[in-house]
């Protein structure tokens, strides 16, 4: 939980610091709860500390389309296309060093898990969480192999640490060895705030075929550890003449084969809906449509998913485990991800139990609301001072 009394940053740092944000990582469009987190947390500093100085450090599709990294603080391109990997990995461990040394600048913040080994400069990273040791079929081939590599070289050679969650900080304690005290607990904000006007219900409805029926939304990525395959097993679990439709929009990955074959085995080809990236109208439009939300990943780094929800009004069922538990709080259903049986109980109950979806809509609205970019951005730049030296650890925000 942010504590606005753990730090005041805007009173710590020094005007003369100047900030280099690595996102040699990012793929507008492609990057996830990454992207979101770069998006958020750059205006979110910039308002935090006005006087000091920050500059991006870009690839070329970052470059090209465009965001708060080129809008607001300057920007230096590194050379590289991030979606070709080995171009990535060049560019952050060597381009992107004497980039930053010759830009003068004091300390490099990496913000989604790798970085630089090396470069005259403090390093602060950003470690969202530690999927490739918990679900390792999460990360298969060269990116399974690189992320074994780089995030723990990335944890051993930056002066802080940063994890959205205390569930996070302890995997790296347990898995990588890293000792607490070098690790900053910052969580995030409640997701994007710069929301679009929603699709009207029903053209919502009409763009993915629900009729009038119940709407069970699951904004997810197509990847082995969000748990897709229990949930279409969860929804196989409920009667047919009152079971919902399942809408999950998320990039695409070759896992979602996989999960078409398991919906066509379960003969849910009817009652399901894997959508690809959808525009920002038409998700808000799938949020005011949805009787709740279900997040059944077997492990998340911190949980914007849930927030995201939450902060929308949206009943919310979730993974009991990890930083989705801490996150929610007592404002979710919680379940064991790999019961079915469970997944769909709490699916039922939310969509049946009116008592219970508005007490959780209104629990989740005040629990999202606990969780601010503003508060974010103080334990990021309480962090960069613990980087260079002038903060004493003992002084660490908590969770």
């Amino acid at each position: 939980m942010h504590d606005p009394e753990a730090c005041h940053p805007a009173r710590l740092l020094s005007s003369t610091v100047h900030v280099g944000l690595n996102l040699v990582f990012l793929v507008p469009g492609a990057t996830g709860g990454t992207e979101t987190y770069a998006r958020e947390l750059i205006p979110a500093l910039v308002a935090a500390a006005p006087g000091v100085r920050f500059t991006a450090f870009v690839n070329r599709e970052a470059e090209a389309a465009g965001g708060p990294w080129t809008e607001l603080i300057p920007a230096i391109r590194v050379s590289v296309r991030a979606r070709h990997r080995l171009e990535w990995v060049g560019g952050e461990h060597l381009l992107l060093p004497r980039l930053a040394a010759h830009a003068g600048v004091d300390v490099v913040h990496s913000l989604a898990n790798t970085g630089p080994a090396r470069g005259r400069f403090a390093r602060v990273v950003t470690i969202h969480d530690l999927h490739f040791r918990l679900v390792p079929e999460a990360h298969l081939g060269i990116l399974g192999l690189g992320m074994r590599v780089l995030v723990p070289l990335a944890a051993r050679r930056s002066q802080r640490i940063i994890v959205p969650a205390a569930s996070t900080r302890d995997d790296l304690e347990r898995l990588l060895g890293i000792p607490p005290g070098r690790i900053d607990v910052v969580p995030e904000g409640f997701g994007t705030t710069q929301r679009a006007a929603p699709l009207p219900e029903p053209v919502v409805r009409a763009r993915v075929s629900a009729g009038e029926r119940p709407i069970v939304l699951s904004v997810s990525a197509k990847r082995p550890h969000k748990n897709l395959a229990r949930l279409l097993e969860a929804l196989a679990l409920i009667p047919a003449e009152r079971r919902p439709l399942l809408v999950v929009p998320g990039y695409p990955t070759p896992y979602e084969k996989l999960l078409r074959r398991r919906a066509e085995q379960l003969r849910l080809l009817d009652d399901v809906r894997l959508l690809g990236w959808i525009a920002p109208e038409e998700l808000e439009g799938l949020y005011a449509a949805a009787g709740c939300v279900v997040c059944a990943s077997l492990h998340e780094g911190f949980g914007l998913p849930v927030l995201e929800a939450m902060a929308r009004g949206v009943p919310v069922a979730c993974s009991a485990r990890g930083a989705l538990a801490e996150v929610a709080g007592q404002a979710a259903l919680t379940f064991d991800p790999e019961s079915p049986d469970e997944i769909a109980a709490a699916v039922e109950r939310l969509l049946r139990d009116d008592r219970t979806a508005q007490r959780l809509r209104a629990a989740g609205l005040e629990q999202a609301a606990r969780y601010q970019w503003a508060a974010t951005a103080a334990g990021t730049l309480a962090s960069y001072e613990r980087a260079l030296g002038r903060v004493p650890d003992e002084h660490q925000s908590r969770a």
